[in-house]
């Protein structure tokens, strides 16, 4: 029985992703919050640490927290298609037996499963960032959704169908960038390490990997995020897309890469919990396979 142990790989199953993007999400959303909070100020006041400490004293620690529901939500929605799409793509092409797909054919795959994925996430989406900026209106403007589902609801409800899908060209565009920086790079990266001949496929492996993967994926997507966060938050003062993107880019070419640290200190931690979660989710609940 000892041979047998050692010739089974353990394969993903289609959900797993959701799953352990929503367990990396449960300890990322306050740096997500943070961020939020720092990409809609207008002018730059706070810095990282200092927004945080502003939220925790005027609010509580729970405050932290706020709009977690949306964003397990979001994870559900748009990890979940994500991943499914990649990984069982990927592994139906690897099976072929003729090893490992090309880089460009993960970069490709990367990019429609994150597309379709930010389309489905997109309402989901914009209640989380609506949920999060929520505490910084003065109480009379304050949206004050319950949860997730009320928020999306109301939206629904109060502003059309069209508003839900608000920003959808740039959630999904985001979407395509990141799962390309996350899943493709990601890997790349494990093979590249692991071809080395140095680490094993052990833990440090997949934090090194998707540490790599995280950072690709933040230098990406940072100018999309900038601008999806400030089309979801507006009240009408961008006509679109492009309009957003010449307003934000007469504030100069950094303006695109503000909060490219909080970015990164949020995307990478997030990357490497999803990874992690996943590859031992895959080593003890994957489905059998034995070659």
């Amino acid at each position: 029985a000892g041979q047998d142990r050692m010739t089974e790989k353990r394969m993903s199953r289609w959900y797993f992703g959701g799953i352990a993007s929503c367990g990396a999400a449960c300890c990322t959303h306050p740096l997500d919050l943070v961020k939020v909070h720092l990409q809609t100020q207008q002018e730059v006041k706070m810095r990282m640490v200092g927004m945080a400490m502003h939220v925790v004293k005027n609010d509580g620690v729970l405050a932290l927290y706020n709009g977690l529901s949306a964003s397990l939500c979001r994870q559900m929605s748009y990890s979940l298609t994500r991943f499914a799409i990649y990984e069982t793509v990927r592994d139906m092409m690897g099976s072929g037996g003729q090893g490992p797909m090309p880089f460009y054919q993960k970069v490709l795959l990367g990019a429609f499963g994150g597309f379709t994925g930010g389309f489905i996430g997109t309402p989901a989406d914009m209640v989380n960032v609506r949920m999060q900026n929520d505490m910084k209106l003065p109480a009379d403007q304050r949206r004050n959704y319950k949860h997730a589902l009320d928020g999306l609801f109301r939206v629904w409800r109060e502003e059309g169908t069209r508003k839900l899908f608000s920003g959808a060209t740039m959630a999904s565009s985001r979407g395509a960038l990141v799962t390309v920086g996350q899943l493709a790079c990601y890997d790349q990266a494990k093979q590249l390490v692991l071809g080395t001949g140095l680490m094993g496929d052990n833990i440090l492996t997949h934090f090194l990997s998707s540490f790599i993967a995280g950072g690709c994926a933040t230098f990406l997507c940072q100018p999309l995020d900038v601008i999806k966060t400030r089309l979801m938050n507006s009240k009408g003062e961008y006509r679109g897309v492009i309009h957003c993107l010449t307003e934000t880019a007469r504030l100069g070419p950094l303006a695109f890469y503000k909060g490219l640290v909080p970015a990164g200190i949020r995307l990478i931690p997030h990357t490497i919990l999803t990874f992690v979660f996943l590859e031992q989710l895959k080593k003890y609940f994957g489905i059998r396979v034995v070659s």
